[in-house]
C-alpha cells in the first residue's frame, strides 16, 4: 500500500502565530520541529496500518520545513517550491490513500491561522457554489485520481470543515482554535498518539470512500484587491465577474485545480 501524506504546518499542536510559521522568524525551527515529529507520527501509523510505501510532500510555504534528519528513514521527502502541483505534486492513481497533517481551516473561517493557499492573495475560494479550502481542493484533486482520503489532523474549525464533505475520514484533532492567532493544543505526546491511532485505523480499514470532485466544476475565487484579480483574470479561460473575483469553469478538476494554482500566482506578483 503506497501512502501519500501533504503536510502543512499552521495546523499543528503548539503552532499558533506568524512568527513560527515564516522562515527566520522567531518560533520557526522551533516549529518545524513539532510538525516532522507529528509528520512521523503519521509516518509510523501508516506503516503500522499496513503501508509498504510512504511519500511525504512538504506543503507549507517555500517548501523547505521538515527537518530530514529527523523524519522517520521509511519515508521520501518531497521538498523545495515552486511545484508545479504545490500542495499535492506527485499524487497520482499509483497512491492507495492520503494522508493531510497540520492541515488548518479555509480563508474567512474561525480557525487558528486560518487561509486558502496564501493569505495575502486570497480573500475566498467558491467551488460551485460553496465556499472551499484547501483540504477541501486538494481532497478532490486525489479523487480526480480515484485516490481515498484517509485521516486528517488539525484543529476543531478544520475538523467541522472535513465533516462537511467526508464525514468517513478520520480525524486527528490536536488542539482548538482560540482566535485567529490563537489556540489550545494537546501536549505533543499525546497529539502525536492521536494521529499515529487515526492514521493507523485509516491504513488498515480496506476500501476508503474516494471524494469524487463535483461534475462541470466552476471555481470563484475572491481576492483581496482589484488589482489581484486584475492580474488573476489574464489566466486563459478565466473571467472576472466583479472587482475582485475571478470565474473559472471546465469540465476537468484537475485543469480547474491548474488554473486555480496560476491565477494565485499571477495575483500574488501585485
Amino acid at each position: 500500500m503506497r501512502v501519500y501524506i501533504s503536510a502543512d504546518i499552521e495546523g499543528t499542536a503548539g503552532v499558533s502565530g506568524r512568527s513560527q510559521t515564516a522562515a527566520g522568524a522567531d518560533g520557526y525551527q522551533a516549529a518545524c520541529r513539532l510538525m516532522t515529529e507529528e509528520v512521523n507520527a503519521a509516518v509510523d501509523g501508516a506503516f503500522a496500518g499496513g503501508a509498504t510505501e510512504v511519500v511525504v510532500n512538504d506543503s507549507h510555504g517555500q517548501m523547505l520545513n521538515l527537518i530530514l534528519e529527523l523524519l522517520d528513514p521509511r519515508a521520501d521527502l518531497l521538498h523545495g517550491a515552486p511545484k508545479p502541483w504545490s500542495m499535492v505534486e506527485g499524487l497520482n492513481a499509483s497512491y492507495d490513500l492520503m494522508v493531510c497533517t497540520g492541515y488548518h481551516a479555509m480563508a474567512g473561517s474561525a480557525g487558528t491561522l486560518a487561509h486558502t493557499y496564501n493569505s495575502a492573495v486570497v480573500h475566498q475560494v467558491e467551488l460551485c457554489g460553496q465556499r472551499v479550502g484547501e483540504f477541501a481542493m486538494n481532497a478532490y484533486y486525489a479523487g480526480s485520481y480515484g485516490v481515498p482520503m484517509g485521516a486528517v489532523t488539525g484543529d476543531d474549525e478544520l475538523e467541522s470543515e472535513v465533516m462537511a464533505i467526508a464525514p468517513a475520514v478520520r480525524f486527528a484533532r490536536v488542539k482548538e482554535a482560540r482566535g485567529r492567532f490563537g489556540s489550545l493544543s494537546k501536549g505533543a505526546v499525546r497529539a502525536r498518539e492521536t494521529i499515529r491511532a487515526a492514521v493507523r485505523e485509516a491504513c488498515s480499514a480496506g476500501n476508503q470512500p474516494v471524494l469524487i470532485p463535483p461534475a462541470d466544476p466552476e471555481l470563484r475565487v475572491t481576492f483581496m484587491n482589484p488589482g489581484q484579480a486584475q492580474v488573476a483574470a489574464l489566466c486563459p479561460g478565466s473571467e472576472r465577474v466583479s472587482p475582485t473575483t475571478v470565474r473559472y469553469g471546465h469540465p476537468d478538476f484537475r485543469t480547474v485545480f491548474q488554473a486555480f494554482r496560476a491565477m494565485i500566482t499571477l495575483a500574488s506578483t501585485v
